[in-house]
């Protein structure tokens, strides 16, 4: 039997529309590497309350060759990130990207989260490989970008959330905490979370292990800076050492395991009978319907080109996906022998689960 194919009507305004869209694509990527240009040199720094400046002051005052200059600050006009003014010739920070782009304790910071980006970014040639095979890019073989925009991304929210509401959301753990308890914190990074714990909490000892050597390293650096008394150990989830802990934290880091169900196993083994588990993970909904806004759409993005391959790329490679949700993160601790699991706190970015035997 034979089938005709019927012909496809294209509605040339739709297509033009989308092809002006997926211009404002192509800048909007080019911008990332802009922000992280402008935040490496400076630029936004001295931008910030300086009020008008031309781009011959703004290279002086950055030590910076005022024809790049010049075009950076026409980029982030056309973007919206400085105003210029025709009459003057002047470029402007306004107030509200002043906060967003220079002060690197409000969670409305965002250069680390560019700077992730462009990190993730620049393995593409590598994951089409990887989609084509299946195998998994550990975190520790990302560029730098990766683990110090990661930092720098999740660090203000949680200098602004952590010990002012995340932890007084967790049944009685604050009480814990000032009294001293135990606590781990598994795949620390850099350590920001443990040490914000630690300089919060003096009577409460601290442990925060992850499987990157480069990364504890950097850990320690960071605590001695700030005179927190810390113990960092290279560890993967599933055999971080010690016992009878009041409390284990892990910070959007479960679904970049390749196997949480073991980490989650482990946290049961290792916490007190009255212990807490505190899940901190990325925003997402059940459904990727719900996830169809522009947080989930640059959490999918991380999660096609950084996250999963994380998990792939270790042993069971689960795959969770920066996306899986309040059920999936359910799923998970039931599996691992839990029985209490509830949404305890939430910002834009993150759902804070308090897991509990």
């Amino acid at each position: 039997m034979t089938t005709i194919d019927q012909p496809v009507t294209v509605d040339g305004d739709k297509l033009m529309q989308f092809v002006f869209q997926a211009v404002g694509e192509v800048g909007a990527t080019l911008n990332a590497a802009l922000v992280v240009l402008g935040d490496k040199l400076g630029l936004y720094q001295t931008m910030a309350g300086a009020g008008g400046l031309t781009p011959a002051e703004l290279a002086d005052r950055t030590g910076t060759h005022e024809r790049y200059v010049r075009e950076w600050l026409n980029a982030q006009a056309a973007g919206g990130f400085v105003t210029y003014d025709p009459s003057t010739g002047l470029y402007t920070l306004p107030p509200e990207q002043t906060v967003a782009l220079t002060d690197e304790n409000s969670p409305a910071f965002l250069p680390g989260f560019f700077q992730i980006a462009l990190g993730t970014v620049q393995d593409t040639n590598r994951m089409v490989d990887a989609a084509r095979s299946g195998a998994g890019i550990g975190w520790h073989e990302h560029d730098t970008d990766v683990h110090d925009g990661c930092e720098r991304f999740f660090r203000p929210s949680y200098h602004a959330n952590l010990v002012d509401s995340w932890l007084p959301a967790l049944d009685g753990v604050v009480d814990k905490l000032t009294n001293g308890a135990k606590v781990a914190d598994i795949g620390c990074g850099h350590g920001a979370s443990t040490i914000l714990m630690a300089q919060a909490f003096p009577r409460s000892s601290f442990t925060g292990s992850d499987y990157h050597p480069e990364s504890i390293a950097t850990a320690r650096e960071r605590a001695t800076d700030a005179g927190a008394d810390v113990r960092f150990e290279v560890a993967g989830s599933t055999s971080y050492g010690g016992e009878n802990y009041d409390l284990v934290t892990t910070f959007d880091a479960l679904h970049d395991m390749g196997d949480p169900v073991g980490a989650a196993r482990r946290v049961r083994e290792s916490l007190a009978p009255d212990g807490t588990w505190m899940v901190v993970e990325p925003m997402a909904g059940d459904k990727v319907e719900d996830n169809l806004n522009p947080v989930g759409r640059a959490y999918y993005g991380f999660s096609t080109l950084l996250c999963t391959p994380a998990s792939l790329s270790q042993e069971v490679g689960l795959g969770l996906g920066t996306q899986a949700g309040p059920a999936r993160i359910r799923d998970v601790t039931t599996a691992a022998g839990f029985t209490r699991f509830r949404v305890a706190a939430q910002t834009p970015f993150n759902l804070v689960y308090e897991v509990r035997p």
